[in-house]
């Protein structure tokens, strides 16, 4: 399964029964699929969904947003608890207006999956963590 570094953005093949073994990257020896939530931006948001074969549950938000602030430790949760099957990753929408304006985002938070490059399910508003992870399907 080819999985992209959060850190450098190198693609890295890793087996599918490796997922939960805590694999790093070949390039940078940082870990590939970190138990938190990855910051994502204008210059990484691309090649980062389009390049993983993992599913990318984005969570596009802003710092004085309340119901972003509220969903923050839900999709923390979320993020550790779906390891190995799914990557989570946050985008500030004030800091990366590119990629907010290219995937049409309207209102904060909103969620979006994306499998293969393409996005398959998005969602505005807070969720519990294990409701998102039923939403997630992964």
């Amino acid at each position: 399964m080819l999985v992209v570094c959060p850190h450098c953005a190198t693609l890295n093949r890793v087996p599918e029964n490796r997922l939960q073994d805590d694999p790093v990257c070949g390039q940078c020896g940082k870990a590939l699929l970190p138990p938190e939530p990855v910051e994502l931006t204008d210059a990484t948001f691309d090649r980062f969904v389009a390049k993983s074969e993992l599913p990318v549950l984005v969570d596009f938000w802003a710092p004085w947003c309340g119901p972003c602030k509220m969903m923050a430790p839900q999709f923390a949760q979320a993020a550790a608890e779906l390891k190995g099957r799914a990557v989570l990753v946050k985008v500030n929408t004030d800091d990366n207006p590119q990629v907010s304006v290219r995937n049409r985002i309207r209102s904060i938070p909103t969620l979006a999956l994306y499998r293969g490059g393409e996005e398959v399910k998005r969602q505005s508003g807070v969720m519990p963590a294990r409701e998102l992870q039923r939403w997630a399907g992964v």
